[in-house]
């Protein structure tokens, strides 16, 4: 059974040290759904609580206050230095039945995700991923069009009902952003064409990531909204799909309007 493992600054949550001393924990968007839809899997967290002998004691406290009902195996909470893999070790070792392949760890810093990593853990970088990250299915980094008429808040709508996380807005027409392929199609759906690039950790898709993505494409196909590469394209052309040397089939958008 999978465990996942949060980080929790800048992951589960933004951090302020009060003027008592104690510490606050604000969840940060989309956090307590995602949450939420977790019930049926065992989470736990691997995070650095700050220097001071006081500071796992004070972290979990906020931990508990801001995530109530939450965290609440001991065996799956992990407090230490992530610079290198000796926590991610320990939390392994106390998963129980769950081997390394088992977990997965959730966070924003990817130099931690590579130490997770060596242990063998799958990893996300974003709470939004974790359920992916259980099914073995990647996350890519894409870039997403905001057709005319359309805009942020519209966006941020469609992107908050799938797997998707707005990265940074690159102009009024395109954002940077995060997804998996479930994720572009919803989009796809919503109206907002994406354009998939490569593996936000790197390495190649499995297979059912290929499968997605191969129906990701065969369904612009079937729309009439792309073309293999050297056909002509048609004024509905927003795409064109190219067959690799490996048999695999790639896809980048012709334009962006």
């Amino acid at each position: 059974m999978a465990v996942i493992f949060f980080d929790v600054g800048a992951t589960l949550a933004d951090a302020r040290v009060e003027p008592d001393g104690s510490l606050t924990l604000r969840p940060r968007p989309r956090v307590m759904a995602v949450l939420d839809a977790l019930r049926d899997v065992r989470t736990g967290v691997i995070s650095d609580p700050g220097p001071g002998a006081d500071a796992a004691s004070l972290a979990a406290t906020a931990l508990h206050e801001a995530f109530p009902g939450r965290f609440t195996d001991g065996a799956l909470v992990h407090w230490g230095a992530k610079d290198g893999r000796g926590i991610f070790d320990r939390a392994v070792a106390g998963a129980g039945e769950a081997t390394a392949g088992d977990c997965v760890f959730v966070g924003e810093d990817a130099r931690e995700r590579a130490f997770a990593r060596e242990v063998g853990m799958r990893t996300g970088v974003d709470p939004v991923f974790a359920r992916a990250a259980t099914e073995n299915r990647p996350v890519h980094r894409a870039w997403i069009e905001l057709p005319d008429a359309r805009g942020l808040p519209e966006l941020t709508t469609a992107v908050n009902d799938t797997e998707a996380v707005v990265v940074r807005s690159v102009s009024e027409q395109l954002v940077l952003a995060m997804v998996t392929t479930r994720g572009a199609e919803a989009l796809e759906r919503a109206g907002f064409p994406v354009d998939l690039q490569e593996l936000v950790d790197g390495g190649p898709a499995d297979d059912a990531e290929r499968r997605a993505s191969e129906k990701f494409i065969s369904d612009l196909l079937a729309r009439g909204e792309a073309v293999y590469e050297g056909e002509e394209p048609t004024p509905r052309t927003t795409h064109v799909v190219t067959r690799e040397d490996d048999g695999r089939l790639t896809v980048r958008r012709l334009r962006l309007r």
